[in-house]
C-alpha cells in the first residue's frame, strides 16, 4: 500500500509578520471598537409610567413565588395566603394599567407599529446590525483582494478531510494537506473564535460578537409561558396575568417547605436519632 508523502511548504516569515499577525490584531481591535460603538448607539432607557412599572412588578413577584415553590422558604400557611392573594389580584385585574380610550370606538384603527417606541426599537436593531456587518464586509473584501490564495500557517495537529472547506476556502489545490490554512479561512476562524478573548477583555456582557438582543422581556415571556403580543407588538398583560394565575395553581401542587422535618434532620446529622 502506497503511503502519501508528507507535504513540506516553506513559508516566508514576512507572511507571518505582515498577514497572520495583522489579521488577528485587526479582528481583535475591530471587536473592541464595535463594543464601544454599540454602547454609544444604545438609546438611553426611558422612564416608564408608574402604573406600567406596577403591572410588571406584580407579574414578577407572582412568578418569583411560583418558581420557589418546590423548595420554598415561606411556611405553608403564609405561602397559601400569598398565592391566593396574588391569584385573586391578577384575576381581577387590580394591577392592570388603564387602557387609553380611543375615539371612534371599535372602528378605530390599530396602532401603527412604525411609530413611537416600536420604531425606535427597530432603528436600534438596524444600527447594531450595521455596526456588526459593515466592518466584517470591509475586512473580508480587503483580505479577498490583497491576500487571496495566501497560505499563512500550518496547524500542528492532524485533521480529517472534512475540515478542508473550512481551512482552505480560497486555495484551488485539492491535494493540499488539510492542515494548511489560507488567509480568508484565518479571518473566518477569528470572526467566530474570538468570543473567549472578548469576554476576557470586555467582560461576559460585551457587544463585540453577534447574537444579542434576543432576551428582551425575558421575565415576561418566562412568566407567561411565551410572549403574548397585543396591539402594536406590546405584550398583552391581561393574558399574561391569566396565564400566571394558572401557573400559581399548578405550583401549589409542587410546594414544599424547606423547613419541613428540620428537627429530625438536625438530630440525624448529630447522630442523636
Amino acid at each position: 500500500m502506497a503511503v502519501k508523502a508528507e507535504q513540506d511548504l516553506y513559508l516566508d516569515p514576512s507572511i507571518r509578520d505582515w498577514v497572520l499577525i495583522p489579521i488577528t490584531l485587526i479582528m481583535v481591535l475591530v471587536g473592541v471598537l464595535r463594543h464601544y460603538v454599540t454602547l454609544l448607539l444604545n438609546s438611553a432607557p426611558k422612564k416608564q409610567a408608574a402604573n406600567a412599572v406596577r403591572e410588571q412588578r406584580a407579574l414578577g413577584r407572582a412568578a418569583l413565588l411560583r418558581q420557589t415553590a418546590p423548595l420554598s422558604p415561606i411556611p405553608p400557611a403564609q405561602y397559601k395566603s400569598l398565592s391566593a392573594s396574588f391569584a385573586a389580584a391578577l384575576s381581577s385585574g387590580e394591577y392592570l394599567k388603564p387602557v387609553a380610550s380611543k375615539e371612534g370606538g371599535d372602528d378605530a384603527s390599530p396602532p401603527n407599529p412604525f411609530e413611537g417606541a416600536q420604531m425606535e426599537n427597530m432603528m436600534d436593531g438596524m444600527k447594531k446590525q450595521g455596526v456588526m456587518m459593515v466592518p466584517n464586509m470591509v475586512i473580508m473584501q480587503y483580505i479577498s483582494v490583497f491576500f487571496s490564495g495566501f497560505v499563512i500557517m500550518r496547524l500542528p495537529f492532524p485533521l480529517t478531510a472534512g475540515f478542508k472547506s473550512l481551512l482552505s476556502r480560497d486555495l484551488p489545490m485539492p491535494d493540499l494537506d488539510v492542515r494548511w490554512v489560507s488567509a480568508l479561512s484565518w479571518y473566518f476562524l477569528n470572526l467566530f473564535g474570538l468570543n473567549g478573548v472578548f469576554k476576557l477583555i470586555l467582560g461576559s456582557n460585551n457587544a463585540a460578537v453577534d447574537a444579542r438582543d434576543l432576551t428582551a422581556m425575558s421575565a415576561l415571556s418566562g412568566a407567561g409561558g411565551g410572549m403574548m403580543a397585543g396591539p402594536g407588538g406590546q405584550p398583552d398583560m391581561s393574558k399574561l396575568f391569566k396565564s400566571e394565575v394558572e401557573n400559581l395553581a399548578l405550583a401549589e401542587g409542587l410546594y414544599k417547605w424547606v423547613g419541613e422535618g428540620i428537627e429530625d434532620r438536625v438530630l440525624r446529622s448529630w447522630g442523636k436519632l
